[in-house]
C-alpha cells in the first residue's frame, strides 16, 4: 500500500532533493569538525557553514545582520529558551498570543517561578489575533512580544506586521517564533522589525531534523546570558564565555551534517519560486476545506477549525470528527488507507483552548509542495468511508 504524507506541520518530507547527498559526502568524505583543525579540509567546512549563514540572511532579509548574527542550535526549542531564559528577568512581562506553542510557553511558565510575568492576547474562535486587545495588556514593565507567525493547529497566521509597529511604538522587544513559516512564506526581519527571528530546519525549509538556529540583533544579544556554555575552539585562553557572536551562543560540537544538510536544502530553495510553492499548498488546503463542507456542509459529523479560506493562513487544517474517536480515525486513515496525519493537543493547549477544540484536541492535516489533489481526494474519501459522512470523487 502506497503511503500518503500529510504531516508536514510536524516535519516535511521528502526532503530538498540534494539533502541526503549532502550529508552522506560529509560524513562518507572528511567529517572533520570546525574551529578546532587547522588544515584545509577544515576550513572547507568552516566556510560551508559561513554560506549557510549567508544563505539565511539573504532568506529572510535580515539585511543590516551579518554572518554572526545567525546562530545554529539544534531545535527551534532551544532557540526560544535561549532567547527566553537569557534574557528575561525577575520584574519582566511578557505578552504572547493565545495561539502559542508550547516552545514558547513552557519556558515562560518556568520563568513565571522567577519572577516573570505573562498575558496572553487573545485570538477569536478561528485563531485570528485580536490585536486591539495587546494595547490593554501593556504594563509599565512590559519588555517583550514574543508570538509564534503561524498556528501549528489551524494555520492562521497573526498580523505580524502591525505586531511589529506595536512593539516599536511601545519599545518593546520583538521575537517570532518561525515553525510553520520559515521557507513557505516570505519573512522579511527588517520590514517586520524583529528584533531576533527563531527558525528550525526540518520542515519549510525541508532540511534534516536536529537543525534550527536564531537571527539576532547585536543590541538584544548584548542582554542575553548564554543558557549553555563550553568549548568554542576560540579565545582558549580563558574560562570566560566569549563575548562575541556566534561564539557566545554555540558552545561545544555543532550538527555539521545537519547544517550542511540544511545548507543544500536553502541551496533548493533559492532555485524555487517560494510564492507558487505556497500558493499550490494553498490551493490543496482550500480543496480540501471545501471536500469536508462538501461531506458535511452541517458539520454534524465533521467539523474544520478555524478559517474556511485561504486568507492569512498557512496549509494546515485541524479537523474534528464529531461521532468517531479521533485517535481511531487517525489510526485507521494509517492502517487501512496509508494516510499520515497527527492526532491529539498538537504540543498547543493554550490554541486548543482558544479554538474551543481542548481537551479533545484534532486530526491534523497539513500539505506541502510535493503533496497532489489526488492525495486530498483519497483523504477525504477516506475520511467518509472511517466516519460514515457521504463523499463522493
Amino acid at each position: 500500500m502506497a503511503k500518503i504524507y500529510l504531516d508536514q506541520a510536524s516535519t516535511s518530507y521528502p526532503k530538498a532533493p540534494s539533502v541526503a547527498q549532502a550529508v552522506y559526502d560529509y560524513l562518507n568524505g572528511s567529517a572533520v569538525n570546525v574551529n578546532r583543525g587547522g588544515y584545509q579540509a577544515a576550513y572547507s567546512v568552516e566556510e560551508q557553514i559561513f554560506e549557510t549563514r549567508e544563505q539565511l540572511l539573504r532568506l529572510f532579509h535580515f539585511t543590516s545582520g551579518k554572518g554572526k548574527n545567525v546562530i545554529f542550535t539544534p531545535n527551534i526549542t532551544t532557540s526560544l529558551n535561549i532567547l527566553l531564559k537569557g534574557l528575561l528577568k525577575s520584574g519582566d512581562h511578557v505578552l504572547v498570543s493565545s495561539m502559542e506553542h508550547n516552545a514558547v510557553m513552557r519556558p515562560l511558565v518556568q520563568l513565571t517561578r522567577h519572577g516573570v510575568t505573562f498575558d496572553r492576547i487573545p485570538c477569536s474562535a478561528d485563531g485570528s489575533l485580536l490585536i486591539e486587545k495587546a494595547e490593554e495588556l501593556l504594563k509599565p514593565n512590559t519588555r517583550l512580544l514574543v508570538c509564534l507567525h503561524a498556528s501549528n493547529v489551524c494555520g492562521t497566521m497573526m498580523p505580524v506586521q502591525e505586531l511589529g509597529k506595536f512593539c516599536k511604538k511601545h519599545g518593546l522587544l520583538f521575537i517570532l517564533d518561525t515553525a510553520q513559516t520559515a521557507g513557505t512564506v516570505p519573512i522579511d526581519m527588517e520590514a517586520l522589525q524583529l528584533d531576533a527571528l527563531a527558525f528550525t530546519g526540518h520542515k519549510g525549509l525541508r532540511g534534516p531534523q536536529g537543525t534550527g538556529g536564531f537571527l539576532i540583533r547585536n543590541e538584544l544579544a548584548s542582554q542575553i546570558e548564554p543558557l549553555l556554555s563550553g568549548g568554542t575552539g576560540s579565545v582558549s585562553h580563558t574560562e570566560e564565555v566569549p563575548s562575541f557572536l556566534p561564539d557566545r551562543f554555540e558552545p561545544g560540537t555543532p550538527n555539521i551534517p545537519g547544517i550542511l544538510g540544511l545548507h543544500a536544502a536553502l541551496c533548493d530553495l533559492e532555485q524555487t519560486d517560494m510564492g507558487k510553492l505556497h500558493q499550490h499548498e494553498l490551493e490543496l488546503t482550500q480543496y480540501f476545506i471545501n471536500g469536508l463542507m462538501q461531506m458535511d456542509p452541517s458539520e454534524s459529523t465533521l467539523r474544520a477549525i478555524g478559517k474556511h479560506n485561504t486568507i492569512e493562513r498557512t496549509s494546515v487544517v485541524s479537523v474534528q470528527t464529531l461521532q468517531t474517536d479521533m485517535a481511531r480515525v487517525a489510526y485507521e486513515m494509517d492502517d487501512t488507507y496509508g494516510i499520515m496525519t497527527r492526532v491529539g493537543l498538537h504540543c498547543a493547549p493554550s490554541a486548543h483552548k482558544t479554538l474551543g477544540t481542548y481537551p479533545e484536541g484534532t486530526i491534523r492535516f497539513s500539505f506541502g509542495p510535493e503533496n497532489t489533489h489526488h492525495e486530498v481526494d483519497l483523504a477525504l474519501h477516506a475520511l467518509a468511508e472511517i466516519t460514515g459522512s457521504p463523499y463522493h470523487l
